[in-house]
């Protein structure tokens, strides 16, 4: 029996390691697969305006990472894999700053992306998951809204919402 790139058995009609990672080159894959914890970090964080995250909310985070094992995208499942791959510290030191202000033009970026290597299809499933990161996170407290603020931007810079 053939295993997922995160160690599980494919579930049936998936490919047990995804074909479209090797598209991309070495910064735009460490763009993509740092890009969710930055997002996840940066709703998880205190800003201006912005109520305090409790341990909660980064487990409610990791939880929602960790969901993307169960996408029906290759490209998704593919980014969960190298994520939790990374035994060496790069997850944290890879990708620049982390803050609500910075991840607009990386979310941009990682559209550019996508745009020009993934299948529609990969591409809107990864953008999909990387905004339920933030939502999942951003609900574990009190609804605020500089939250809803930080979501609609986050949504807007991913191609997820209507110019």
């Amino acid at each position: 029996m053939s295993h997922s790139l995160a160690g599980e058995p494919p579930s049936a009609g998936r490919r047990a390691a995804p074909l479209t990672t090797a598209v991309y080159s070495a910064t735009e894959w460490d763009l993509l697969t740092t890009l969710p914890g930055r997002v996840l970090v940066a709703a998880a964080s205190p800003g201006p305006g912005r109520p305090p995250r409790d341990v909660t909310a980064g487990l409610v985070g990791l939880d929602a990472l960790a969901a993307g094992r169960a996408s029906d995208s290759d490209l998704v499942r593919a980014v969960v894999a190298a994520i939790y791959a990374r035994h060496d510290g790069a997850t944290a030191a890879v990708g620049g700053p982390t803050g609500p202000a910075d991840l607009p033009p990386a979310c941009r970026a990682a559209v550019r992306v996508l745009r020009r290597r993934a299948d529609p299809a990969d591409s809107a499933a990864y953008r999909q998951w990387v905004e339920s990161v933030a939502v999942r996170v951003c609900r574990t407290g009190v609804p605020d809204p500089t939250d809803r603020r930080f979501l609609e931007r986050l949504g807007d810079a991913l191609g997820l919402r209507g110019r």
